[in-house]
C-alpha cells in the first residue's frame, strides 16, 4: 500500500502541472477556432460576391439555342426543323455543312413549311421532342 500513495501522489501532481498546460491549450484552440472562424466569414462573404445575380430569373445554365427552318409540319403540336452546322474540317480544313433535324413542340401550330424559326431546348416531351418552339423569325414567302 505504501507504493501506492507515492505513484498516486505522483499521479496527482502530474496532473497539477497539467492544468496550467491544460489552460493555454484551451487558450490556443479558442485563439485558433477564432481565427476560422473569422477566415470563413472571410471566404463566404468573397464567394458571396464574386457570383453574378440571375438576371431577370434566368438560371446561369441557359439552354442551347438553335436557329433552323421548317421542313414539316404535318404533325399535330410538332414541326421538323433543319438546322445547319457550319463546322471546319478536322483534317482538310474546309468548311462543312451539317445538317440536324430537330423534332420541335409547337403548341399553337404556328410555324409552317419554308418559315425561319428559333428553338430552345427543353426537357424530352416524346421520343424524338427535345425542343421548343420560342418564335417565328421569319415567315416564308
Amino acid at each position: 500500500m505504501a507504493d501506492e500513495t507515492p505513484e498516486n501522489e505522483a499521479g496527482v501532481a502530474a496532473a497539477e502541472d497539467a492544468a496550467p498546460a491544460t489552460d493555454e491549450t484551451d487558450a490556443q484552440a479558442k485563439a485558433a477556432a477564432a481565427d476560422a472562424e473569422q477566415a470563413l466569414e472571410a471566404v463566404q462573404a468573397e464567394a458571396a460576391v464574386e457570383l453574378p445575380a440571375p438576371e431577370d430569373g434566368e438560371r446561369p445554365n441557359r439552354r442551347k439555342v438553335r436557329e433552323g427552318i421548317v421542313v414539316s409540319d404535318a404533325m399535330s403540336a410538332t414541326v421538323v426543323v433543319a438546322v445547319v452546322e457550319r463546322v471546319r474540317h478536322p483534317k482538310y480544313g474546309k468548311t462543312v455543312q451539317r445538317t440536324k433535324k430537330l423534332y420541335v413542340h409547337d403548341a399553337e401550330d404556328s410555324a409552317k413549311v419554308g418559315d425561319r424559326v428559333r428553338v430552345q431546348e427543353t426537357r424530352p416531351l416524346s421520343k424524338l421532342k427535345r425542343w421548343r418552339l420560342t418564335e417565328v423569325v421569319e415567315r416564308a414567302r
